[in-house]
């Protein structure tokens, strides 16, 4: 199987490029339909990017990546990406390299900062004469004073 030399990955202002050798595979047997050759195949591909020690993201990719990505990470700081849903292998590798550049590619642009909304002043005075208008109303059930 032919495998791609090095996976680019852009979001238009930046590109970064990952060489085949930072990537490691694992194949094995597929779960799910496939006919008698199932038993037989192993379509299911398993990628492994080591996030931690990779020189080829910058650090603010990478810390960007680990805290996205907790879940799919190992204790050694590899992420792991598999896909089985082909039947054939080359196509799981291609799933798997998709699902890769995109969550690269993610965690290239950095989140934008939230800037805290005001309540606008009319919004304060229309509560404020809400109450006023319960309160009177609550006034008028009281028993009068004589």
């Amino acid at each position: 199987m032919a495998r791609p030399r090095h996976l680019r990955v852009s979001d238009g202002i930046r590109e970064l490029v990952i060489p085949a050798e930072a990537l490691a595979w694992q194949f094995a047997r597929s779960s799910g339909p496939g006919g008698q050759h199932v038993n037989r195949t192993s379509s299911k591909a398993v990628l492994r990017f080591d996030v931690a020690g990779s020189p080829y993201l910058p650090d603010d990719v990478r810390r960007r990546l680990v805290v996205r990505e907790k879940s799919r990470l190992t204790t050694d700081g590899e992420l792991v990406i598999t896909s089985q849903v082909h039947r054939d292998q080359p196509r799981n590798v291609a799933e798997c390299l998709d699902k890769l550049s995109e969550l690269i590619r993610r965690s290239l642009t950095p989140p934008k900062r939230r800037r805290p909304t005001r309540k606008p002043r009319s919004a304060i005075a229309e509560r404020l004469e809400s109450k006023k208008r319960r309160s009177r109303t609550k006034q008028w059930r009281q028993r009068p004073d004589s």
